[in-house]
């Protein structure tokens, strides 16, 4: 049986930790779907389609990784995918409190999806995307934070406000 894992998020922008926990995802599972949140609280930098494109350029060439953009709740899109698995990233400890929340709001509205913690390395567990957008609009250089490509994208954000 395909072990199918939802890796979901807003990814505005995609770090070098996103990345870093898709890369160790894919060793744990046979298939990856990153999902990209159309639906998100937070206030957007980027659109879904351009979030979806930053990662698919991103993630080209690994192995059992594919990006789709989803509404609604997460595990629905899940049960829809025949996924069992959401992967979150556990960065801090200050991540921790929300994400057992969330684990355990997703465990009581579907409890045969299971959520599996993964940590970054250590070189990318201070990286956030909400920091790297406040850097990056008082003009810092994030291209030792994103993807390539990414850091671009950034500033021309910044060039249009």
């Amino acid at each position: 049986m395909k072990r199918v894992a939802i890796y979901p998020g807003s990814f505005d922008p995609i770090t070098l930790g996103h990345l870093d926990l898709i890369q160790r995802a894919s060793l744990l599972f046979d298939e990856i779907i990153v999902a990209v949140a159309k639906d998100t609280p937070k206030d957007t930098l980027f659109t879904a389609d351009e979030r979806m494109q930053m990662l698919q350029k991103a993630t080209q060439g690994m192995k059992g990784v594919s990006i789709e953009v989803f509404e609604g709740l997460v595990i629905e899109f899940a049960r829809k995918r025949n996924a069992k698995v959401l992967i979150r990233g556990l960065r801090m400890i200050s991540d921790f409190e929300y994400e057992l929340q969330m684990a355990l709001t997703n465990r009581r509205l579907a409890e045969e999806i299971e959520m599996v913690f993964l940590m970054p390395s250590e070189g990318h567990q201070f990286l956030s995307s909400t920091l790297i957008k406040e850097a990056a609009r008082l003009g810092a250089d994030m291209s030792s934070f994103v993807p390539k490509g990414v850091a671009e994208k950034l500033n021309g954000k910044r060039k249009k406000k």
